[in-house]
């Protein structure tokens, strides 16, 4: 045998006895957890870090602080050369602050790859079956086996396990775009648990390294909630959401003038963990007496043929009509000094079971906006409340508003208990289920949907599951007159 042959074998055995056979997810898992200190031990931890950190490419140090406070809160602090940088999931919403671009709440891919970090550090892969989580075998390199979760909300976490110490040597988060990846080294006992004392972080844009003097299994003096920094005045949140539900009757006039396409997109995640659009519906939006009235147009990209069409636009008709007749008794039952019933339910009441916290002052979409927290008021009457406030009342997130406008630019929610409908006979909804709207200033006069993301999880009728993901993207805007004649909708000559 020559001797290249002989090293060319050499070569193969020596990568083979690096490189050890995948092991399954689930065996990895259960190594890395036992290892670490167990499941009682890490799930719901609180605790914080302190150390040193360099910047790996400017050699800049300074202090580094981490914490997680067991209940799905999560913020890093750190200062290199006099340069603060800092950011946080408080349980409701994203935030970043740093000595160059200031304080501004996170959204986006950005703001999910936080939540990702804030809800792994404290649930770790552990129920991932309720809270939705796909786990599969991601290959392996000469150091790790690689395990993926991901998640119906689009983010995915990657972890690298040593098969023989069942150590986790790296965690990455992404969402779209955005990663954030650690590293770990140097694990040591901390309490019950066993903790890397060596991080290295990498952006994308920057890369750290940590080395960390100790963990303290508190949080004392840290604060995951929005900090307050502007000294400007902000108003009254119930005020402001008042004066929001006043200006409603002017926003449902203007929307009468305008008319818009939107598609919705039905999402998955698949057997390999990635989430894929399905199908899809686009709709002509329009709005008549400041009721949205809807007309599909397509279904997965193809128009309808001739006959569904006019299927479709008989239904609209008859919308129409019946949003006549609704009009008519509500006029007559005002000539007769009656109050008509009111359909329609403000923001106002939306959140009068909620507490309203964390208030600042922001910039969106080039617009000055007010933007707060809210969640669950545990003071508030449940009992008696209407059902839309039982609802809302279980739900926490952030809301941007602009105040010149007084209409809303922004919301996001989240169920923070199970939902049950008809006493949970009819549907519950699980814990977790989320909402997302953004919207688009058009014409300097409104804000028009624009982004709306759903995902929940529901059981109907007591036995049958169902699982929502949706993606609602609203575009080209038209403003025009709308008439209707023999309840139809009749579309302007001229489109702007």
């Amino acid at each position: 045998m020559t001797s290249r042959k002989i090293s060319s074998l050499f070569l193969i055995f020596a990568f083979f006895a690096v490189v050890s056979p995948a092991q399954s997810p689930s065996k990895l898992l259960k190594k890395a957890e036992k290892v670490l200190g167990g499941g009682k031990s890490l799930k719901s931890a609180v605790w914080t870090a302190t150390g040193t950190i360099t910047n790996n490419v400017s050699g800049g140090q300074g202090r580094f602080t981490v914490s997680s406070d067991g209940k799905g809160r999560y913020r890093e602090m750190f200062e290199i050369d006099g340069f603060e940088t800092e950011f946080a999931f408080n349980g409701r919403s994203a935030w970043a602050r740093d000595s160059r671009s200031g304080l501004r709440t996170v959204t986006g891919e950005e703001a999910e790859v936080l939540q990702a970090i804030a809800d792994f550090k404290t649930n770790y892969w552990f129920d991932a079956g309720k809270r939705k989580l796909r786990i599969l075998a991601a290959g392996t390199n000469p150091v790790c086996n690689l395990v993926a979760i991901s998640s119906p909300k689009g983010f995915t976490i990657k972890l690298c396990i040593d098969p023989q110490t069942g150590y986790i040597r790296s965690e990455e988060f992404t969402s779209g775009n955005i990663t954030r990846r650690y590293e770990y080294e140097d694990f040591r006992p901390s309490g019950p648990l066993l903790r890397p004392y060596l991080l290295k972080i990498d952006t994308g844009e920057e890369s750290y390294k940590i080395i960390l003097d100790e963990y303290q299994p508190s949080i004392t003096g840290i604060s995951f909630d929005f900090p307050k920094i502007d000294t400007e005045p902000l108003p009254d949140l119930r005020e402001l959401l008042v004066k929001v539900a006043e200006n409603q009757d002017y926003i449902e006039k203007v929307l009468e003038n305008y008319s818009f396409e939107q598609k919705v997109i039905a999402r998955e995640v698949g057997k390999d963990g990635k989430l894929r659009e399905v199908e899809s519906e686009t709709l002509q939006i329009t709005y008549y007496k400041g009721i949205e009235v809807p007309r599909l147009i397509e279904k997965n990209g193809k128009p309808l043929d001739e006959k569904a069409q006019a299927e479709v636009d008989r239904a609209v008709a008859k919308r129409i009509e019946e949003i006549e007749k609704s009009a008519a008794k509500e006029e007559a039952a005002r000539k007769q000094g009656k109050s008509p019933e009111e359909d329609r339910i403000s923001i106002s009441e939306l959140l009068r079971a909620s507490n309203l916290i964390n208030p600042r002052r922001e910039r969106f979409r080039g617009r000055n906006v007010i933007v707060f927290d809210f969640e669950p008021n545990p003071a508030f009457d449940y009992r008696n409340a209407k059902s839309f406030l039982k609802f809302f009342g279980k739900t926490a997130g952030v809301i941007w508003i602009d105040e010149t406008d007084r209409q809303v630019a922004r919301i996001e929610a989240f169920l923070v208990d199970s939902y049950n409908i008809g006493g949970g006979l009819v549907a519950k909804l699980k814990k977790g289920a989320s909402f997302t709207l953004e919207q688009e200033r058009v014409n300097d006069e409104i804000w028009m949907p624009s982004l709306m993301e759903i995902d929940l999880s529901a059981r109907v009728l007591l036995f049958k599951g169902i699982n929502i993901n949706q993606t609602v993207r609203s575009y080209n805007y038209r403003r025009f007159k709308t008439e209707v004649r023999d309840a139809e909708i009749l579309q302007p000559a001229t489109k702007p």
